[in-house]
C-alpha cells in the first residue's frame, strides 16, 4: 500500500477507537506509519481524510452482511426484516461504525458536512440495492433520492434510538411490524 491507502486505513482504525473529535493528525500518522505532510498532500486536511475514512467504514459495514445471501424475495417484508436485523446486529458490536454515526451527525465542519452530504445519495443507492435486489449501478438517481432517502431516514432514526437507549430501541421485528401496518393502512385508503 502507498501512503494514501495507509492513511485511510489508519484513519479508519482511529475513528473506531477514538471517534471523530478525539482523533488527531498525529494519531493517524502513528497508526498509519506515515508522516504529517502526507495528510495534506493526499487529502488536503485531517478532516477531509476522516470524512473519507468514515464513508469507507460505512461501505464496509454494508459489505459485511451484503456478501451473505439475503433472505426473502427482493422488496419483500422478509428481505426488509433481514436487512434491518443485520444492521441492528452490527450496531450492537463494540466499535460499530453506526455508533460513530451519531457523532458524525453533529459535526460542525463545513468541509466534512459537504462531503458527507454528497455521499448520502450513494448510501441511499446502496440500501435500495440491498433491499430491492437491483444491482447498485442500476439504481436510478430518482430511486436513490426517494426510496434511498426514506431508508436513510429510517436508519438515522434507528441509529439515534440505539445510541440513546438500546434497551427500548426497536428491533427488526418491530420495524417490520410497523412497515406492515403502514402498508395495510395504505391499502385501506
Amino acid at each position: 500500500m502507498g501512503h494514501r491507502e495507509d492513511l485511510l486505513e489508519g484513519a479508519k482504525r482511529c475513528l473506531l477507537a477514538k471517534g471523530f473529535a478525539r482523533t488527531t493528525a498525529r494519531d493517524i500518522v502513528k497508526e498509519s506509519g506515515t508522516n504529517l505532510a502526507s495528510i495534506g498532500y493526499h487529502y488536503g486536511s485531517k478532516d477531509a481524510l476522516l470524512a473519507q475514512a468514515y464513508v469507507a467504514l460505512v461501505e464496509e459495514a454494508g459489505d459485511t452482511f451484503g456478501g451473505a445471501e439475503p433472505a426473502g424475495a427482493p422488496g419483500s417484508l422478509e428481505r426488509f426484516h433481514w436487512v434491518w436485523s443485520n444492521i441492528i446486529s452490527a450496531m450492537r458490536e463494540p466499535g460499530s461504525v453506526f455508533r460513530l454515526s451519531m457523532e458524525v451527525m453533529t459535526i460542525e465542519l463545513p468541509e466534512v458536512r459537504a462531503y458527507l452530504g454528497r455521499e448520502q445519495r450513494e448510501g441511499g443507492r446502496g440500501l435500495v440495492a440491498l433491499l430491492t435486489g437491483v444491482p447498485e449501478d442500476e439504481v436510478t438517481d430518482e430511486s436513490a433520492d426517494t426510496l434511498g432517502n426514506f431508508y436513510l431516514t429510517l436508519m438515522t432514526g434507528l441509529i439515534a434510538q440505539w445510541s440513546f437507549d438500546p434497551e427500548t430501541a426497536p428491533d427488526a421485528d418491530a420495524l417490520t411490524a410497523g412497515l406492515r401496518q403502514v402498508v395495510e393502512g395504505v391499502r385501506k385508503s
